[in-house]
């Protein structure tokens, strides 16, 4: 395959336990280019271990290791537990036996592969996995008869937490493998003495790579392996590797940068994805989730829980928020005698480092029947002995379910087993898509961030810092990292004009100059440069601590507090928030605290001022540490919603539970969906409910809180809802002169004003267009919160408040406070880089602007219907935006009586009699 093609791999169905004779010829192809040191190994190690519907390679490790061997970029995603890494790993180790054998005095003193990983214990892990290999081979080696014994394979491990005297041991002696971090990686390549042992660099593997790819962590790495590409004595290949990620194009362009007419490198892609068996089912407590007992539904969940981890033998918990694994540990253990501290855990990164890594290595042993845990186990150690994943609530997206899911089954050829079970009807909605498109095998798309002037500023610095350099070279390795492919000059010239301190007042507000740019003429007394021609832009460090402030300095992972809670009336400490939370809260919004309301008032610093009260709930307690819902995903569930119109149209809720049952459900979850539905339509019509060719929208007049509430069903994830509701409440406020509360969810949001204050609700969304979303939605952000805190984030990634300086070290609270004293007069300036960063992460990364501006698109030209209802009472499918205060589903308040409220108007108006107290499931079919 020449340029960037996909091979796609199916299993095989008759391949064979190898045998050169008669194993299928990809195998034996295979094989023939591993050293007979490296054969022998992989025979002794897998030879009669992997099953016979397997062959004797992965299709991973069939696709990826001639790829290798040749030298090609390669992207290779393939399920958890294929084998995918070591497919990478082999064909390196067999390349340095090579090289070892063949050059007169083995491999040098230096860094032949790089291994870059998210997390620090995925890096610790696959280092441990490295030690099999290499010490089988050389024992191979040092038996074989007349053979002397290969130079030995060095590899080593580190990150933040490697010693100073393990740092200066690499130097002596230097791993020809070495297992890093991204944040790692960028400190090395400015380290005077370790960039040099990295210029021998000829592979690159990036694992886990979807996980960076969507932040500021990929970017970061991105740019790291353009310097050490423009470094390097000959062209690194690079490997990627990833269970869930699409589209594959895209991330596989990330991973190999651009060559210097900005076309992408070549590369080839081995999607071995579903090349495991997949068993994943979705259950539900009861088919009844209005009428059924709070009580009823969790106990029947945790009995439901309790069977499926008596059934296997390692069983891995997934759950939305770190306060409901704890929750479900804690009523494991109480409910029954089976559960105790020797045989079950929790894991999550709010605990200690020290409690994690005992959870992980017992978990890896086998030693634990359960442990239950929120997003941390997602990535990192091999499991082989789970057996079972078991999801509560909706993961958000196909890509985590799948990633989830595949933590179960890690021997090679075992069937990966998932439950996810649903607690609330909105949940199981999201949950029944998501499944049926797993098995599609759709996954969502991931987004990159693009032009991000945070992390450029950090990396021109860097540059500035290890060498005098020309500024076209500069540019040149910048934009050949894929995120910056399109940085254009206007937006370099905005960088360096804030790097050069060339705004007035800059360096009174004690923000000063990082580089110096000219014409081959340095400033302070620098010599000029002759290997350079005069005249030709160069760049350098301005400082003496600038290497020291860059060292200290550097990465992309935003600090964070909790914020003291105090009420205004009585200077009285009533806990804690975390910052995050803040995004989501505006003044007079109103959340719980330890059991007690609050209205929201303002924040200043680390503080936030409060009042009491008895009003409900607008902002979830669980809102800033669940994942949202995928943008991808909801336009699934849009289309998913008007499929099953069409079959109650042709035929009731009969048609509907038939045709849900192709879907990968029990038959309380079919029930419960139809009747949803069924309710739905019956109370407020067909056209109530949100399509991908209709948004809906019910207006519900409150006389008791004396408010008008516009419920908004826009089915597009948390992130599209955040910015569509910030964008319609700018514009509602303006209309109604009034405040306009928000509360968003993923499934739509509401807008909540005082019902004296009526809009044109479907005029304001008439009136809106395209080319004015951006600025109406940067106008909605100033003074917020929000801009405040990223403000901060993009301050400090740029190097503009410094976290350590001069042996103090800034807390991110103190942080917080600098900050706002400089986005006032950052917020002056023209064309600023740092407040341009802040508010285009705010407005692409956070609130999926480039969507809503295609929503509004479809609007105008009427491809996308707005249908508005007037109603007495919140409809079936807003009966979770009206009861938005509830918490993780595992851990709610009980909110049975809201619910059964408006459950009642909705029968009482269809005609119907409630079903409580009836058994879930007698319902007559």
């Amino acid at each position: 395959m020449d340029g960037n093609e996909r091979l796609e791999l199916p299993v095989a169905d008759d391949a064979l336990p190898f045998d050169p004779a008669t194993t299928a010829i990809e195998d034996g192809d295979v094989f023939e280019l591993l050293e007979p040191a490296v054969q022998e190994w992989w025979l002794e190690e897998f030879g009669e271990f992997i099953p016979e519907n397997e062959g004797f390679f992965t299709p991973p490790q069939q696709g990826a290791i001639p790829k290798i061997h040749d030298g090609t970029n390669t992207l290779v995603c393939a399920p958890t537990g294929s084998g995918k890494t070591m497919s990478s790993f082999l064909s390196i180790i067999n390349y340095l036996y090579e090289r070892d054998r063949e050059e007169p005095d083995g491999l040098v003193n230096s860094v032949y592969c790089l291994y870059v990983s998210p997390l620090k214990s995925l890096a610790n892990d696959i280092h441990r996995n490295l030690e099999v290999p290499l010490e089988g081979i050389e024992e191979i080696v040092a038996e074989r008869d007349g053979e002397e014994s290969m130079g030995e394979i060095r590899h080593a491990i580190r990150h933040g937490d490697t010693s100073s005297s393990d740092r200066q041991k690499m130097l002596e002696e230097t791993p020809h493998i070495l297992n890093t971090t991204p944040e790692t990686l960028a400190i090395l390549l400015n380290s005077p003495k370790f960039r040099e042992k990295l210029r021998t660099v000829e592979y690159v593997i990036v694992d886990e790579i979807h996980s960076l790819a969507a932040g500021k962590r990929g970017t970061h790495l991105s740019v790291s392996l353009e310097r050490l590409e423009a470094m390097a004595n000959g062209e690194i290949t690079r490997i990627g590797c990833s269970a869930t990620i699409e589209p594959l194009s895209r991330v596989a362009e990330f991973l190999v940068g651009c060559e210097a007419n900005g076309e992408p490198r070549n590369y080839e892609i081995v999607d071995a994805r579903f090349a495991r068996e997949f068993d994943m089912r979705l259950e539900c407590p009861a088919d009844d989730l209005i009428n059924t007992p709070r009580e009823v539904v969790q106990e029947r969940f945790y009995r439901m829980l309790h069977e499926h981890i008596q059934e296997h033998t390692n069983t891995l918990v997934f759950t939305n928020t770190r306060s409901g694994a704890e929750r479900v540990l804690h009523n494991l253990r109480e409910d029954f005698d089976a559960y105790d501290e020797d045989n079950s855990g929790c894991h999550h990164g709010s605990l200690s480092k020290e409690v994690r890594q005992d959870i992980e290595g017992r978990l890896k042993d086998g030693d634990l029947d359960v442990v239950t845990s929120s997003t941390s186990l997602e990535l990192g150690i091999d499991m082989p002995h789970v057996d079972l994943v078991v999801q509560v609530g909706s993961p958000k997206s196909v890509a985590a379910l799948l990633q989830r899911i595949g933590r179960a089954g890690h021997r090679v050829g075992q069937t990966v087993t998932g439950r996810v079970i649903a607690l609330d009807r909105d949940e199981l909605l999201e949950c029944a898509v998501m499944l049926k498109k797993a098995e599609d095998g759709f996954v969502d798309s991931v987004s990159i961030p693009e032009n991000a002037q945070d992390v450029a500023a950090q990396h021109v610095y860097g540059m500035a810092i290890a060498e005098i350099r020309p500024e076209a070279e500069l540019k040149r390795i910048l934009r050949r990292a894929y995120p910056y492919r399109n940085y254009g000059e206007a937006e370099y010239e905005s960088l360096m004009r804030y790097l050069t301190a060339e705004y007035a007042g800059l360096e009174e507000k004690n923000v000063y100059a990082k580089v110096w740019r000219d014409e081959n003429d340095p400033p302070d007394g620098q010599h000029h440069h002759e290997e350079f021609p005069v005249g030709e832009p160069l760049i350098g460090k301005r400082g003496r601590l600038a290497r020291v402030i860059y060292m200290t300095n550097i990465g992309t992972i935003p600090d964070s507090f909790a914020c003291d809670v105090t009420t205004r009336a009585s200077d009285e400490w009533v806990g804690q928030l975390d910052e995050s939370y803040l995004d989501t809260l505006e003044k007079g919004d109103v959340f719980v605290l330890g059991g007690d309301h609050f209205e929201y008032r303002y924040r200043r610093g680390s503080k936030v001022y409060v009042d009491r009260t008895s009003a409900r709930p607008t902002v979830p307690s669980w809102y800033s540490e669940r994942l949202p819902l995928s943008y991808d995903l909801g336009c699934e569930i849009l289309a998913f919603q008007g499929e099953l119109l069409e079959r109650y149209a042709a035929g009731g809720p009969p048609r509907v539970r038939a045709w849900l049952r192709e879907f990968p459900l029990d038959d309380d979850s079919v029930r419960a969906i139809a009747r949803l539905f069924d309710y739905q339509c019956q109370y407020a019509g067909a056209e109530s409910v949100s399509t991908t060719d209709r948004l809906s929208i019910e207006v519900v007049r409150d006389r008791e809180e004396y408010e008008r509430h516009y419920y908004v069903h826009s089915t597009y994830g948390r992130k599209v809802n955040d910015g569509l509701s910030r964008l319609f409440a700018y514009r509602c406020a303006q209309e109604a002169t009034a405040n306009v509360r928000v509360a968003v969810a993923d499934n739509g949001f509401v807008l909540s004003m005082p019902l004296n204050r009526k809009v044109d609700i479907e005029g304001i969304i008439a009136d809106l267009a395209a080319e004015d979303v951006r600025d109406d939605l940067r106008a909605s952000l100033s003074g917020t919160d929000l801009l405040q805190r990223y403000f901060r984030i993009n301050a400090t990634r740029a190097l503009m408040i410094l976290k350590r300086y001069k042996g103090y070290e800034k807390s991110a609270a103190e942080q917080q406070v600098s900050s706002e004293m400089l986005l006032g007069f950052a917020e002056e300036l023209e064309e600023f880089a740092v407040i341009e960063e802040t508010y285009r992460e705010i407005l692409e990364d956070k609130l999926n602007v480039s969507e809503i501006e295609d929503i509004v698109d479809a609007i105008d030209a009427g491809e996308l219907a707005v249908s508005r209802r007037l109603l007495d009472s919140p409809t079936p499918r807003a009966f979770g935006l009206a009861t938005l205060s509830a918490s993780d589903v595992v851990l709610a308040e009980d909110e049975s009586a809201a619910l059964q409220s408006f459950h009642e108007h909705v029968l009482e108006e269809i005609g119907e009699e409630s079903l409580a107290g009836l058994t879930a499931g007698s319902e007559d079919e």
